[in-house]
């Protein structure tokens, strides 16, 4: 026990569907359970080893400062870190609070707001702490996370695919549900990793991991919208599980920003007052 690295799970604001992941791999899980000890993880087992820790995988994203105060305390448990799924890496479906204001919106979900202890923000783990991997989706592959887990008992820098959806589509023989069909979709700036799940049952693409490097969203949306979709239902594809990934985010302000009258343009609003 004393040669194997020893592995801890950490959960802030998510679903669980990440470590679930894990626990999916069954069999394969027992070879990791081999080759690491298994030293803190809650959804798995009630016994715990105290850190430090060799590899320290992190679930969700940052929402209150409780959070805020105890990733730091987690990075500083553990020499390697891996940020696994939307959440902890872009910050989420609950990142969609960030578009609101954070009074209003919970005085209309709790019935004592003034109990509510939350930041104004849900945001990724590399926004608070130095992350050494990442590994997205919603949820997480949980063959990448074995190859990623594999690679890291070996010492070695693990990789991910830097190519789009749009490649999975064509391994798997799926038609291109934008042009056959006409239906938005972001698999071409979307990074792969899902195995193009959702063209294959023939619906778009919705970027549950996250933008692919260099993405154009501002060309393929334009795209879209010289198709006939609304600004309103790309404002809406663009900020789903990673909407608040820079490149989504940008993307979707814009088209937000298009769809307001020129009296709510701030520069409009400035120039007129002078």
């Amino acid at each position: 026990m004393a040669d194997k690295l020893k592995l801890a799970v950490f959960k802030f604001a998510s679903c669980d569907g990440c470590q679930l992941s894990l626990l999916c791999c069954e069999e394969e899980l027992l070879a990791v359970a081999d080759a690491v000890e298994i030293a803190y993880f809650l959804e798995a087992r009630t016994a715990t080893s105290p850190g430090p820790y060799d590899i320290g995988l992190v679930e969700g994203s940052i929402t209150t400062p409780h959070d805020a105060r105890r990733i730091r305390e987690v990075r500083a448990q553990c020499k390697l870190l891996v940020a696994i799924g939307a959440c902890a890496t872009a910050g989420g479906i609950q990142s969609l609070r960030n578009w609101a204001e954070i009074g209003e919106l919970t005085a209309t979900t709790y019935a004592n707001p003034q109990s509510i202890e939350t930041l104004a923000s849900s945001t990724p783990i590399a926004d608070h702490v130095t992350v050494d991997f990442e590994l997205r989706g919603c949820p997480i592959s949980k063959r990448q996370l074995l190859e990623t887990l594999a690679t890291l008992v070996r010492g070695g820098r693990p990789r991910t695919s830097d190519a789009s959806v749009c490649l999975e589509c064509k391994a798997r023989g799926v038609a291109c549900v934008a042009v056959a069909d006409g239906l938005p979709c972001l698999g071409p700036v979307t990074q792969a990793g899902c195995g193009a799940v959702c063209p294959a049952y023939g619906r778009g693409c919705f970027g549950c991991y996250g933008p692919q490097q260099r993405a154009n969203l501002a060309s393929l949306t334009g795209f879209y919208r010289d198709r006939g979709a609304t600004s309103q239902e790309l404002v809406r594809l663009t900020r789903s599980f990673n909407g608040y990934a820079p490149e989504f985010r940008a993307a979707s302000e814009a088209l937000e920003a298009a769809m307001q009258p020129p009296s709510c343009n701030p520069a409009v609003e400035r120039l007129a007052a002078t």
